[in-house]
């Protein structure tokens, strides 16, 4: 494991957390008995970038509401960001998985990927402590934390929630009009987002684009996917 450790920039002390972290559950289906995967790793290392990066944004932005900084830790935290830096560190190179997940395409998988680098967060955090994971989250998330601060506001909540959702499964949200008042010339409407039949937001405008925009706005604020992301056996990041 040294390439990825120096890749990392985190010695492990006890390598067998490392191990952990790269061990795909599907590797239990096909090796009864199999000691661990990175499940546990995974639930835990969300949580520590999860803090992490709310501290960090919390510090930078002390003007910034719950609200802007929700939407601006989503920017970071989402399963493309997440998956962008596990390929960054090779990291599907390095997974043990079964033969047919391996064969399904799981190394190239945005979740199992999202989901290794928040097992190797995890690992970090346990073996090394919290500044330790604090350090490497911090290191990895750099670019992410400048693009911000050179647009801080989020210009474009429609597209990056068709991000966030085609990285868990392949259908675009669809946007409807359930609400239309007010005279020609001054019309008012509210608009739904759904995806996978499941209801993620509502927003109003003076136009069906401001509408939905601010429904696109409303869904990045309540994450409802999570759930069904949660049903289907993987855990999202966002």
């Amino acid at each position: 494991m040294n390439p990825l450790e120096e890749r990392m920039g985190y010695k492990f002390r006890n390598g067998l957390l490392l191990a952990e972290a790269l061990t795909h559950p599907s590797i239990s289906l096909e090796r009864k008995n199999y000691p661990f995967d990175n499940q546990r790793l995974e639930f835990l290392g969300d949580a520590v970038i999860q803090l992490v990066v709310t501290e960090h944004l919390y510090r930078l932005y002390p003007d910034f509401s719950e609200g802007q900084m929700t939407k601006l830790r989503t920017r970071i935290v989402s399963r493309p960001a997440l998956k962008a830096h596990a390929v960054l560190m090779d990291l599907g190179r390095y997974l043990m998985m079964g033969r047919g997940e391996e064969a399904s395409g799981g190394r190239e998988r945005a979740s199992t990927l999202a989901d290794a680098f928040e097992s190797v967060v995890g690992a970090i955090y346990l073996d090394g402590g919290f500044d330790a994971a604090r350090n490497f989250v911090l290191r990895e998330t750099l670019d992410d934390f400048e693009r911000i601060a050179k647009n801080p506001e989020e210009v474009n909540p429609k597209g990056t929630l068709q991000e966030i959702l085609q990285a868990i499964e392949p259908c675009a949200p669809a946007y409807e009009v359930v609400e239309q008042t007010g005279p020609d010339h001054s019309k008012h409407f509210v608009s739904k987002v759904i995806w996978s039949e499941i209801e993620l937001g509502r927003g109003e405008g003076l136009s069906k684009k401001q509408a939905q925009v601010a429904a696109a706005s409303d869904a990045l604020d309540r994450q409802l996917w999570l759930r069904k992301d949660k049903r289907s056996g993987t855990a999202a990041s966002v």
